[in-house]
């Protein structure tokens, strides 16, 4: 009997439970198995190799199981590709006929155990197709509810996340101010009214030994504390926070949090950015 090696390849888009004993990897590996075991008969085994993407979308084809499940079947070391359900191995109809043209290209197959579908027939192929139009269709509207939710949170003057900017701290998802680092935005922003230049902003931090927020990443590990650099600079002094205000997709709303940086200042450095930034242009302009 010709041995048929099958790949089982599991997905959870979140990292919620994984570090239970027996989460929803081991619970998706455990019914392909037993579909694996059923179709003995037809020299189906599973090969020991795990390909396991915890975590990750299925809207990406950016996940390292996947990457080396695609490299084994390229290989000739998988067969049969043995999935839970489809949208575990993709959620984008472009990705998925990406993955069929590697099946295909090494005369590799692949099923859903809960729904009985073989890429091996044009009619399975068909239904597949229908029925992930219909997974990266939910996958769209989820996207716009999220969209939709940041928008509307935003125009409420609130902070949705991400690094929090030098001069704040986050307490219960919101910004207060962080008085030793606000001396440092509120320095900045004073020096570059009088300097009106980045550059000679940038180097008078240097000198002074001014640096970056400091942040905690992953696995504890710092990051930041570093020289200003140039770029850095231009996104604080334009950076609406401070000013206590949000921006979005190029609205402006009230924030929610208390401003770092009075409104004169403000003004003073967002007309001298201005007038920089046109000055540029007419250089650029005069040299063409």
């Amino acid at each position: 009997m010709t041995r048929v090696a099958c790949a089982i390849y599991t997905r959870k888009s979140s990292e919620e439970g994984l570090e239970k004993e027996f989460n929803s990897l081991d619970a998706q590996r455990e019914a392909c198995e037993a579909y694996i075991t059923s179709q003995k008969h037809a020299g189906w085994l599973a090969v020991r190799d795990l390909y396991d993407d915890g975590g990750l979308s299925g809207g990406t084809m950016e996940r390292p199981a996947l990457k080396r499940l695609l490299a084994d079947i390229k290989s000739g070391k998988v067969q049969i590709v043995v999935v839970y359900k489809v949208d575990r191995l993709t959620r984008s109809l472009a990705d998925f006929a990406k993955i069929v043209d590697v099946l295909d290209a090494h005369g590799a197959s692949f099923v859903s155990v809960t729904q009985q579908f073989n890429t091996t027939t044009s009619m399975g192929r068909l239904t597949l197709n229908m029925l992930l139009s219909f997974a990266q269709f939910e996958r769209e509207i989820a996207g716009e509810r999220i969209r939709d939710k940041i928008a509307a949170s935003k125009a409420k003057g609130m902070w949705m996340g991400g690094n929090i900017p030098l001069g704040y701290d986050a307490r219960d998802r919101k910004l207060v101010i962080n008085e030793a680092e606000a001396k440092t935005v509120r320095l900045i922003f004073r020096r570059y009214a009088e300097l009106g230049s980045v550059t000679l902003l940038q180097e008078e931090l240097d000198r002074q030994g001014v640096r970056s927020k400091q942040r905690e990443g992953a696995g504890g590990q710092l990051a930041g504390g570093r020289p200003f650099s140039r770029g850095i600079l231009y996104l604080i002094l334009q950076n609406h926070l401070y000013h206590g205000e949000v921006e979005h997709k190029g609205n402006v709303y009230p924030g929610q949090h208390e401003a770092i940086v009075d409104a004169d200042l403000w003004s003073v450095v967002q007309d001298k950015l201005a007038a920089n930034r046109k000055a540029r242009e007419l250089a650029v302009g005069a040299k063409a």
